[in-house]
This record gives structure tokens, sequence and C-alpha cells, in this order.
């Protein structure tokens, strides 16, 4: 969501800059060519007005310096002209030591001309013939002053302009979180569903959702039927296959295979490999098929029960406990779970001696399951092979019936590992670490 804002607002901070930019200079070159031409206007009637100011005098034609305007008399003023015969040039008293340069045709001049201190001139040219004889006069009008007009323009329309932009991508930025606010929502229910905090999205969403969130809704409640199928499926397979299984299982053992002690065992050997290997497959299946978002375990509702029913099956004295962050939601299957630590906490009450604890920690990375008893333990250098892919543990170890196959496959199903470890209590630990899904 926030890369969406950021390029949007990026991306309209880029065309309104770009839109602004060309509008500003737009503008500004409009009004410079208007005012040019405005300009244009009044250096022609000041080149007509000399022309009037030319009168024939006793010593040939002179300028009336009456008729002349008087900006054209004082220094530097920002007004002048220049009066080119054939044989000679007259010049304004306003340019004091300084040359105004001719142009080189008539009309107004495309570029500014330099001028005195500085100053840049619009210079406008006219040729005529006056007593018969031909001439032609320009003019020049300092244009600084409004170049410097223009700059100050240009500084306050981009500071306006900023404010402008700012404003807009504050307002924008808002209501883009305000359009995008449902969009947020639904990735928070997605969360919730992957934590198995929720089983479906809310339907109340803006129109344009609506499609997305019914389509996610229905993909939900057909993988959560398709599972318990499958899952049916399974339990049905398991069943019709275990009858058989214990049909040849006493045959086995009838009195006609007496006489062939060898193959008895040989067949009860596989048959008890046939068993196992499928209980462990169809486990791994149903391990695999998890797939539903709304699975959870409360250990404040599920340990107590666990517990209890652990308490009645080893009732010799043991003291029990377990310890879990209040109110903390595991988010895998509940059914999977107990079985998980169903097998760690009855290993352990078969092999402790007084006391059994549970402990469950909550951590950035994930969760660890710790299971302690005060029991005989298992030696450093054998841990390694206890946890050996497809080894019976209760075969290997001798004396320690520890059933962890199932435990192995869940805690590898859910990318998890699984440690044996030297308890606090002075006999073994079982630590299981679980990544956040």
């Amino acid at each position: 969501m926030r890369s969406i804002q950021r390029r949007l607002s990026l991306g309209l901070a880029g065309a309104l800059l770009l839109v602004g930019l060309i509008l500003a200079q737009a503008s500004l070159w409009a009004f410079d060519r208007g005012l040019r031409s405005y300009l244009q206007e009044d250096l022609r009637d000041e080149a007509q007005g000399l022309l009037a100011a030319l009168v024939r005098g006793p010593a040939g034609l002179q300028l009336d310096e009456r008729r002349l305007d008087p900006s054209f008399q004082r220094q530097f003023s920002g007004h002048y002209f220049r009066i080119d015969f054939e044989d000679r040039s007259w010049r304004s008293r306003s340019l004091w030591d300084r040359e105004l340069l001719r142009p080189d045709g008539p009309g107004m001049q495309a570029e500014l001309g330099d001028g005195p201190h500085g100053q840049r001139l619009l210079v406008y040219r006219a040729d005529y013939r006056r007593y018969g004889e031909n001439l032609s006069i320009s003019v020049a009008q300092d244009y600084a002053p409004v170049l410097r007009s223009f700059r100050r323009m240009q500084w306050l329309g981009l500071g306006m302009g900023g404010a402008a932009l700012l404003l807009i991508l504050i307002a924008q930025r808002y209501t883009v979180r305000r359009a995008l606010r449902p969009l947020e929502r639904v990735r928070q229910q997605i969360a919730q569903l992957q934590q198995g905090q929720r089983s479906e999205l809310d339907t109340e969403v803006p129109e344009e959702l609506e499609p997305l969130v019914a389509q996610t809704n229905r993909l939900l409640a057909h993988t959560e039927d398709t599972l318990k199928r499958s899952r049916n499926a399974l339990g049905n397979l398991g069943h019709a296959l275990k009858t058989p299984l214990a049909v040849l299982t006493s045959l086995a053992g009838r009195d006609e295979l007496a006489a062939h002690p060898a193959l008895r065992a040989s067949l009860r050997e596989q048959l008890a490999q046939i068993e196992q290997r499928l209980s462990r497959e169809l486990g791994r299946a149903r391990l695999a098929g998890e797939a539903l978002p709304g699975a959870r375990f409360d250990c404040a509702q599920e340990l107590p029960g666990l517990f209890a029913t652990l308490a009645m099956i080893h009732d010799r004295g043991l003291s029990l406990d377990w310890q879990a962050p209040p109110g903390l939601m595991l988010p895998w299957d509940r059914e999977d779970l107990l079985e998980l630590l169903g097998n760690l906490l009855d290993n352990a009450c078969k092999w402790a001696e007084r006391r059994v604890r549970l402990s469950i920690e909550e951590g950035a990375e994930g969760y660890r399951l710790c299971v302690d008893d005060d029991g005989p333990g298992i030696d450093a250098e054998r841990r390694e092979a206890v946890l050996g892919r497809g080894t019976r543990l209760d075969e290997q170890v001798a004396g320690h019936g520890l059933g962890l196959g199932i435990v192995r496959d869940i805690v590898e199903a859910w990318s998890g590992r699984i440690e044996l470890q030297d308890s606090p209590l002075g006999g073994l630990r079982v630590a299981v670490r679980l990544p956040r899904r």
C-alpha cells in the first residue's frame, strides 16, 4: 500500500510540476510577446514625433528640441534615439557619451540591444524621407525593469506553485489513503486468515472489491471442502487396509505355520512394517493436505484437557505442569498439535520419575516448545542417531521408548526442527522450534 501511495504521489508531483513549468513559461512568453507588441506602437509614435521635430532651418535640417520628450534630454533615462542621414548622424542627449548601434533593418529588432549601465534596450527603426533627404530614425527603450519584473513573477509563481503542489499532494495522499483503506482492511483480514484468527473475509466492502472478496471466500470454502473430502478418503483408506492387515496377521499366527517358525517370523515382521509404513504415509499425506487458513490452537483452552488425560493415563503421582503466554494462539491445526504434544508428553511421562513440564515461548522468528522430564535421559553422543530419518527410536535406544516418529513428520511438515538436549530437571528435554507461518 505504501509503495502504491508513493508511486501515485511521485507521479502526480512530476506531472503537476511539468505542467506547471510549461504553463508558467508559456504564460510569461505570451505576456512578453504582447508587451513588446504594445511597446512597439509606442516606439513607432516616438519615431514619428522625432520626424515631426525635424524642421528646416538656416543651415538646413535641424531638430526642434521644444518638440522632444524630456526623457530624451535626461542622462541615461532609458529613452534614446539616433537619427542617421547619408552623411551624418544625430543622437539623443540622454545617451551622453555612449553609442546606440543602428539596427540592420527597419522594424522592431528581435534581440535586445545593449544600453548604458547594463540596460537592455528594445530598439525600433523606421526609414523616412524628409525635405528631399533620406534618413532613418532609431528609437530605444530600456526593457530591463520589465525583465526584473518577470523574474520576480517567476519566483513568486514558483513559490505559489510549490505551495499549491504541496497542498495538492497532501490532499491527494489523504484521498488515496481513504480510497485504499478498504484494500488495507482486506490485507489485514488475509493476514488474520493466515494466522488462524478468521475463516473467511468480510463481505461488507466497497462495490469494486466485492468480486475479489466473493471469489476469495469461494476459494476458501472450496479448499476446506476439498481438504475434508481428502481427509475422509484417507481415513476410509486406512480403515479399509487395516482390516485385511489384521486378517493377514491373524493368519500368520495360525498353527499351520508352527512348523515353519522362520516363515512365521518373516511374515509377522513384514506385516508389521507394512502397517507402520501405512500409518506413517497416511499421517504425512494428512499433514501435507493441511491448507486451511483458519486453523489454530488455543493453548489456554486445549492444554488443561490434554494434561488431565495424561494424569489419568499415568496415574502414579507425577507432577504435570505447563506454562504459555496468556492468550497465546498457535497458528496450526488443533488435531496435529494435540498429536505432537500428546506424543512428546506421553513419552516424557513414561520415563519421568516425578515431574514433567511443558513450556511454550513466542519469539520474533517463531515458537519454541520444550518438554522436560526428570528421567534417565539420552546420552549426548546417541541423540543424533535417535533423530535419524526412518529409524524407530524405541528400538534404537534401549530402555527409552521414545515414539517420536510422527512428531518428526509433523515438525518437518511445518518447516521446523527438533532437538534433544539436557533438561534443567535432570532428564531429557525435547525442544521443538517452529517458524511463523
